[in-house]
């Protein structure tokens, strides 16, 4: 999706991270004024991107929206767009015995942190983006009530990002809410980009120049010889039969993924924190015998080949920022409509 040229409306991003959000907002249109992020890898990240944003690096718990809002030098309902994804660890379906119950995590409770900067800054829109399993939680529904008594029209759905751009499935709650008047949420497109189209244009990794495609992988010769037996363009540890799988995949059933090939031809898995370990899913190459790399997991995320991901923690650190990081793709097309709500 090309940017739009627009540039008269501006916006915070509250819980930024490594910036796929406030990239998305910028090839909307939005100019991204403040963000807000704890981690300092996130943080570094974030900045190195998106030099111009005045980053607020600590924990928004204790962050007063007021000061924010003063710095910024906005009064109430002088605010565009307010966005963000309050850290879902804690209601995603990975972290809940057989999906169905939702895990106490304080960070639960930061979803209503970023309702205090709605009551204080009064924007004209709010987009927030989540895991599918907060829409069946207790304290969503608190949250969307208290935004209609603050005067908002809420929008929400549980969407595949694959169906808006990203070469992923990814499925995400989006909730848009607007001030005056509902805000339609963007309509899929027809196309899936492939794997192939993503990363297969890439040089070898190992050697071409790019820290991110570069970094070396460690594996035991056990592992690396159920590596070059799976299957290519596809394949799964499942169809090597017993005898040829690890000893923890004899004992456990389930995650069917793990030591998984992607496709060429299909969108990719979901990315995720564990993207460069093949033990955590479906997150091998498709026909060379390694792991996507740090650069081919941010591709398929929807970053650009120039974005930069600090390696100071080194290679898993870098992968749990980009797994945990939204499309920007995807942030963009959602955006667009709020930019239509606006005005523009």
């Amino acid at each position: 999706m090309k940017p739009s040229n627009q540039q008269g409306f501006n916006a915070i991003d509250l819980f930024s991270g490594a910036g796929g959000l406030t990239l998305g907002l910028k090839r909307a249109g939005f100019r991204v004024v403040g963000a807000v992020e704890l981690d300092d890898l996130a943080a570094e990240t974030y900045s190195a991107n998106h030099p111009e944003v005045q980053l607020w690096q600590e924990d928004i718990r204790g962050l007063d929206p007021r000061k924010v809002r003063r710095a910024l030098g906005l009064r109430r309902g002088e605010l565009h767009l307010l966005a963000g994804c309050p850290p879902c660890q804690g209601f995603s379906s990975l972290r809940t015995r057989w999906r169905s119950i939702s895990v106490e995590d304080d960070r639960n409770e930061l979803l209503f942190r970023f309702l205090d900067f709605v009551v204080e800054f009064r924007p004209r829109a709010i987009m927030m983006e989540n895991v599918p399993a907060l829409a069946r939680d207790s304290r969503f529904f608190v949250f969307a009530e208290k935004l209609q008594c603050l005067g908002y029209y809420i929008s929400t759905d549980v969407l595949d990002a694959a169906a808006f751009g990203v070469p992923q499935r990814r499925r995400r709650l989006i909730v848009l809410a607007g001030d005056s008047k509902p805000i339609s949420l963007a309509q899929p497109i027809p196309y899936r980009y492939t794997v192939r189209e993503t990363i297969g244009f890439l040089p070898e990794a190992g050697n071409s120049g790019d820290s991110l495609h570069d970094l070396p992988e460690t594996r035991t010769a056990k592992v690396v010889a159920l590596i070059r037996a799976i299957p290519k363009d596809g394949g799964s540890r499942s169809s090597l039969g017993k005898d040829h799988q690890l000893d923890c995949h004899k004992r456990c059933k389930g995650f069917y993924d793990v030591y998984g090939r992607m496709s060429w031809n299909d969108v990719a898995p979901t990315i995720t924190g564990g993207c460069a370990n093949p033990s955590k899913g479906r997150f091998l190459h498709p026909d060379q015998d390694r792991c996507i790399t740090l650069r081919e997991a941010a591709l398929l995320q929807g970053f650009p080949m120039t974005y930069k991901f600090s390696l100071r923690r080194g290679k898993y650190s870098a992968a749990e920022m980009i797994g945990n990081a939204l499309p920007p793709e995807f942030v963009q097309r959602q955006a667009a409509q709020v930019i239509k709500h606006l005005g523009g």
